[in-house]
């Protein structure tokens, strides 16, 4: 679904104005002009439509007004989105506990490597954001692709389409709400247990995992009420903010309470073959990676802005990357550094830098601090999962209202939202090692970061040959296939090395 922005020029002054018919019954060679001008417009806008209707495969694109059922979903019900609201979701999209990480990647590739290797993830994704940003309304006038799915049919068409953006979209949104259900939960276990000090009654009534996770799910759904995208703009500031915070403080207060003894800035671990070296690189060069998240919603958050063929939203959008993706730069790398500075290889993977701080120096920390410092994580899991979970709630609106051709009710609303947190609860429940398995499937789902903006450009825009951006974008997206391919390879050995602990409903 999409939506074709045409105008129509009314403001005609005297000059424009021709009598089709004078007075004397004849048609002048004026008529005959203007008749000529007006057909020929009406002749390239239908052209136009044809050619969106002929190359997605559907009907939607028909007549000049907005498709109808794009004001029915939670995506685009709203288009009143501003620079600053598209600024809060993308920082509470892009920025979050995956980059309580990065310290562990530069325990493998060292300052120098880690670094680079982080500047040129950098320097990559934020260059194909700007592709999906332009490739959201390619040209004036033209269709808007406000969903990931939909500019992947558009690219590649709609067999191969479905087949490389289905999948990593919605892993991407619902496995990323099942990882916050099994983060947050785990996060209000550690605030019961700091609140209550070590004592012994207080930790008796500690509930069990799934319960927690439970507590935090209910939350979330009662939170996912909300209507659309837009709607969550005040959620969106609030975990952008949480965020920030909450990442600037432990590596504030890490440098602060000073380096632990017998730090070791050498690999954790000796690698005893060459294969175990290489998984080790390419699983740090992958923390470095799926640091950066937040493609798969670039487009929908796009979707909330206005468009017209005056005044693109490529402009407002194009502001709001510039400066979150500053802001994120400006969190992530001192995290980065100050955490490997301070503890070296002893961050653990599970939690990372969160971990590590409230081992290290949690005894030694005001329970208050380390309960806010909770807080704050706990607020960003469930401003982010709201975020993560629109595009759910849009595809099963959307597969309603195609069906019964009108708005979902409250109820139909409602009774979506109580499903997905429900299903996605069962699978945190069942799954609770996720987590172990995120290299793998983080490795499986990265060209829709890194690989498929480049394509979709060239299928689209369809540079020069062998010009510097058509050959760019080949090569950072051939790049991106194969590195996607190593990390999961070297994801799947390290779990065949080292084994996996399947706790099956046992969170």
């Amino acid at each position: 679904m999409g939506e074709l922005v045409l105008e129509a020029n009314y403001n005609y002054g005297p000059a424009d104005i021709v009598p089709i018919h004078p007075s004397n019954g004849t048609k002048s060679l004026e008529d005959h002009l203007v008749l000529q001008v007006i057909t020929s417009n009406i002749n390239i806008t239908n052209s136009l439509v044809s050619r969106e209707i002929s190359r997605t495969g559907s009907k939607d694109w028909q007549g000049y007004e907005q498709n109808e059922q794009e004001a029915w979903l939670p995506i685009t019900e709203s288009r009143n989105g501003n620079t600053f609201s598209v600024t809060f979701h993308l920082l509470c999209s892009g920025f979050g506990m995956q980059a309580l990480l990065l310290p562990v990647a530069f325990g493998t590739l060292g300052w120098a490597w880690g670094v680079t290797c982080w500047l040129l993830a950098y320097v990559w994704q934020l260059y194909t954001i700007c592709l999906l940003v332009r490739l959201h309304q390619p040209l004036p006038g033209s269709v808007r692709y406000s969903r990931y799915l939909q500019l992947a049919i558009a690219a590649f068409g709609a067999k191969l389409g479905k087949l490389l953006a289905i999948f990593p979209t919605m892993y991407l949104s619902g496995g990323t709400c099942a990882m916050l259900i099994i983060t947050g939960g785990g996060t209000l276990k550690l605030l019961f247990k700091t609140m209550c000090n070590g004592e012994a009654t207080c930790l008796a009534k500690s509930l069990s995992g799934a319960e927690w996770f439970l507590v935090f799910t209910c939350m979330a759904i009662l939170i996912a009420q909300l209507p659309n995208l837009n709607s969550l703009t005040g959620l969106s500031l609030i975990g952008a903010i949480t965020a920030v915070l909450y990442s600037t403080m432990i590596w504030v207060l890490s440098i602060h309470k000073g380096k632990p003894s017998g730090v070791s800035y050498s690999p954790p671990e000796i690698a005893n073959s060459d294969m175990s070296k290489i998984s080790n690189i390419l699983n740090a060069l992958g923390i470095i990676a799926l640091a950066f998240r937040g493609h798969n919603l670039v487009l929908e958050i796009q979707g909330t802005l206005p468009s017209s063929p005056k005044h693109s939203s490529h402009k407002p959008m194009c502001k709001g990357v510039a400066v979150s993706y500053l802001i994120i730069a400006m969190c992530q790398l001192p995290l980065a550094i100050a955490g490997f500075w301070v503890y070296g290889n002893k961050v653990p993977y599970n939690g990372g830098l969160l971990t590590a701080f409230s081992q290290v120096h949690g005894p030694n920390t005001s329970k208050y601090t380390m309960g806010f410092i909770y807080i704050l994580f706990l607020a960003n899991c469930l401003c982010t999962f709201q975020v993560y979970a629109m595009p759910v709630f849009d595809n099963l609106e959307a597969r309603y209202t195609s069906k019964k051709k009108q708005r979902c009710p409250r109820w139909v609303r409602i009774g979506i939202r109580l499903f997905f947190g429900g299903l996605i609860f069962f699978v945190a429940v069942a799954f609770p090692f996720l987590g172990s398995l995120a290299p793998l499937i983080g490795g499986i789902t990265l060209p829709l970061t890194l690989a498929y903006p480049c394509f979709m450009w060239l299928s689209m825009k369809k540079p020069r040959p062998n010009g510097f951006v058509w050959c760019l974008n080949l090569g950072l997206g051939c790049f991106g296939v194969v590195f996607s391919v190593l990390l999961a390879v070297a994801a799947a050995w390290t779990l065949a090395d080292k084994g996996l602990t399947a706790n099956f409903l046992k969170p």
